[in-house]
């Protein structure tokens, strides 16, 4: 790591009244491949939730960095022992060179805010998946599917009405860094990422063992059902009517 950087400096704003906010940067420090910043966030207002995001230098700071975990996001609550960790060779490679890092953050009113989406699971790709969401405003808002910085699919102009329904793309290819971004199609300002979430083949490649029924030294290979007749199984799997039988009288 002491190589990939030459320097390193962090800068935390939140965009709120300083008056009622006090942010505490108490350790930032380098572990393995990853950046870890510890801070503390206070709020005088209860009930407060914050959307944070991670920008760098890199960039010139004009979209936020997505290999970041922790108390980084949309929903994050104020606390003492925070802590956010970026994994800065996954997003950047071999970078070398002056890096500085800034979290951007503000009040999170969410304009829609999911609540259904279980970014824990896997979602297969080819299927669709029910969308579900308290709207926070009456504007169309954007749907769309990234994968890291690549944009998979989306649509504009979806009424904000609380329900969608979400396609993944039968060709998209699977990884664990997808994620929604939900746009208010009249306000470009007002943008939520979801946390990354995985894609996986509809089937997975899996080798296939077919039963196989040993009949006088030899085998007999079967399947169930499918396409064309019935099998000739009953429903514990075994051949009707019986195989005859190989032994000589």
């Amino acid at each position: 790591m002491r190589c990939l950087l030459t320097l390193y400096f962090f800068v935390l704003f939140i965009a709120t009244p300083a008056f009622c906010q006090k942010v505490q940067i108490n350790k930032v420090e380098l572990a393995g491949e990853k950046i870890v910043v510890h801070y503390d966030l206070e709020d005088t207002t209860p009930g407060h939730e914050y959307l944070l995001n991670l920008y760098s230098s890199v960039d010139n700071f004009s979209a936020p960095l997505t290999k970041v975990t922790g108390d980084i996001g949309a929903e994050v609550k104020p606390g003492t022992g925070k802590k956010l960790e970026w994994a800065i060779r996954q997003e950047l490679g071999g970078y070398k060179g002056k890096i500085s890092l800034e979290v951007r953050g503000k009040v999170y009113t969410p304009f829609v805010k999911l609540t259904n989406f279980n970014v824990s699971q896997s979602y297969k790709r080819g299927k669709s998946y029910p969308l579900e969401w308290k709207p926070g405003a009456a504007n169309p808002i954007q749907i769309e599917l990234f994968k890291g910085d690549q944009r998979i699919s989306g649509e504009s102009n979806q009424p904000n009405s609380g329900n969608y329904m979400l396609n993944i793309p039968p060709k998209a290819e699977k990884g664990d860094d997808y994620r929604l971004r939900i746009t208010d199609s009249r306000n470009g300002d007002e943008v939520i990422y979801s946390k990354p979430f995985t894609v996986k083949p509809k089937v997975p490649l899996l080798l296939k063992v077919l039963p196989i029924v040993v009949v006088g030294g030899g085998a007999v290979a079967f399947v169930g059902g499918g396409g064309g007749g019935e099998s000739p199984t009953n429903s514990n799997g075994i051949l009707d009517p019986p195989l005859p039988s190989t032994t000589k009288n």
